[in-house]
């Protein structure tokens, strides 16, 4: 591998970071509302507090973008990849520079690296590399937040879901995919680094809802646009 070529694929990851960086409920908050959504609520910088403190316009807004985040993070990398790389190194390098996006959606240079959960551009960035799973994964979410009402619970529950759902889904789809043309047929395959990054979302997501583990627990925490208990 040449010099330009890991210069290239550093610009990649250092990219992925900043686009991850961009603090989406922040600005929106300071620019159209005047209020930094860290200072209110649950204190994160995410679509859920947001809506719940700036409204589900401005939560709708902020979800969208973040999602987008994940989504181009992964995409754009493709473009700082070397001629030579074969898939299963792209898709490596879309899992590193999908790290650092979410990385960046944490802990954002451009808001005192103060972020959010990461569960929105997570989301975009498992739409991005594994369409089916993750479609799967969202009905499990869906179904978790309307008979709870909780959107942490929800975000816990298909987080540890979604190693299996990955593992799984693929041979699951094998038979259907088949008659499939090849470029549906392979988004049922997997590789190796998309288990390993599944099992750390499994890992990552509740770390980052500890809070939320205790308020759940307590029967404090508050239900997606509702009261607590």
């Amino acid at each position: 591998m040449t010099t330009m070529n890991i210069l290239l694929l550093a610009v990649g990851v250092v990219l992925a970071y900043l686009l991850g960086s961009i603090p989406t409920s922040v600005w929106i908050g300071r620019v159209f509302f005047k209020k930094d959504v860290r200072n209110y609520g649950s204190g994160n910088a995410g679509a859920t507090n947001t809506a719940r403190t700036l409204g589900w316009k401005a939560g709708a807004v902020v979800l969208c973008i973040d999602v987008l985040k994940g989504v181009l993070a992964v995409f754009l990398s493709d473009y700082f990849t070397p001629d030579h790389f074969i898939k299963p190194q792209i898709i490596h390098y879309n899992v590193i520079c999908a790290i650092m996006a979410v990385i960046g959606h944490v802990y954002p240079v451009f808001a005192g690296f103060k972020g959010g959960k990461g569960v929105a551009t997570l989301t975009g960035i498992m739409f991005a590399l594994l369409p089916w799973q993750t479609g799967a994964a969202c009905i499990v979410f869906v179904i978790v937040l309307a008979i709870s009402g909780y959107v942490s619970l929800g975000s816990i529950i298909t987080a540890l879901c979604y190693p299996f759902i990955v593992a799984f889904l693929p041979s699951i789809l094998a038979p259907f995919m088949m008659s499939l043309p090849e470029t549906f047929s392979s988004l049922s395959s997997v590789e190796v680094s998309e288990v390993i990054f599944s099992v750390a979302i499994a890992v990552f997501i509740p770390i980052t809802h500890l809070k939320n583990i205790k308020r759940l627990l307590k029967g404090e925490e508050r239900k997606l646009f509702g009261k607590k208990k």
